[in-house]
């Protein structure tokens, strides 16, 4: 083993895994490990703690709610990148957002919402909110749209809502997009426009949760490669929550990794990766 990693006992793991999958329905098998204790020594140190004993006991002595936290940080990853699975943004616009045209000229002020769940450092729903804005054109200034990003990671939302990314973040961007939406801060470091960053609502979010503070539902939620985190049990309850948030019509994208359930699930299947609520 590492020599940097400090031991972590099968009880302490099993302890950490449990607990992570208590509150936030992540699921870590055995074969994890490895994986927490890289994840977490650093953590360890920084505390001065010798131990992941000790560190079980910190844990359990934090009334905050603040290291529960941090260790949730340090276990989930948040690697994405700029138009990531560019299929799905195809799909937005080629069928999401034409298909509200209707909708859009029946009632006025139509409330066009958009839900980027788990929504890591924001790559997801800014290239979302670039798309709205290629897509609209000026029209834009008229539309009552709203997009939300959530994610259980407040380290993650941070660096979210700052806006600022290595030039390799961006090298899928469609022809044009670098120079219309973001300006260049140093050598290998970009940032969104504050056009694009004013149109996101950033918030902490457990899907774990049960019931989501929502005050309407959204034409299209993303929640990608979220899910590989949850067990069967976790990945239902999850669905089901979300499925209430979703308009009649509306999409739902999960990773092309990830599946649902056919038999129980209350969406219905379009094509891989995105599924939809049927019309009341």
């Amino acid at each position: 083993m590492n020599d940097d990693l400090i031991r972590l006992s099968p009880s302490e793991f099993d302890y950490l895994a449990k607990l992570l999958y208590e509150r936030f329905g992540i699921h870590l098998g055995e074969q994890k490990k490895v994986l927490m204790a890289g994840r977490l020594s650093k953590r360890l140190r920084e505390l001065g703690l010798p131990d992941f004993s000790r560190y079980i006991e910190f844990l359990e002595s934090d009334r905050t709610g603040a290291e529960l936290t941090e260790l949730v940080n340090r276990i989930t990853t948040n690697h994405s990148f700029f138009f990531r699975e560019p299929e799905h943004f195809d799909f937005l616009t080629g069928t999401v957002l034409p298909g509200l045209e209707g909708a859009m000229r029946k009632q006025l002020n139509y409330p066009l919402r958009i839900w980027s769940a788990g929504c890591a450092t924001g790559e997801e729903v800014y290239s979302i909110g670039m798309l709205l804005r290629e897509y609209y054109g000026q029209r834009i200034r008229s539309i009552d749209y709203g997009l939300l990003a959530t994610d259980i990671s407040l380290a993650a939302l941070k660096e979210a809502e700052a806006g600022v990314y290595s030039g390799g973040k961006l090298r899928d961007l469609p022809a044009g997009y670098r120079m219309s939406h973001f300006r260049q801060e140093t050598e290998d470091s970009f940032a969104i426009s504050d056009d694009i960053r004013r149109m996101v609502l950033f918030k902490r979010l457990n899907l774990m949760s049960g019931t989501f503070p929502m005050r309407g539902q959204f034409d299209a939620v993303f929640c990608r490669n979220v899910m590989i985190y949850f067990d069967q049990e976790s990945r239902d309850r999850a669905v089901r929550s979300i499925y209430r948030c979703v308009k009649p019509g509306g999409f739902f994208f999960i990773g092309h990794s990830e599946s649902l359930k056919k038999d129980d699930c209350p969406f219905s299947y379009v094509k891989p990766a995105v599924y939809r609520k049927g019309d009341d």
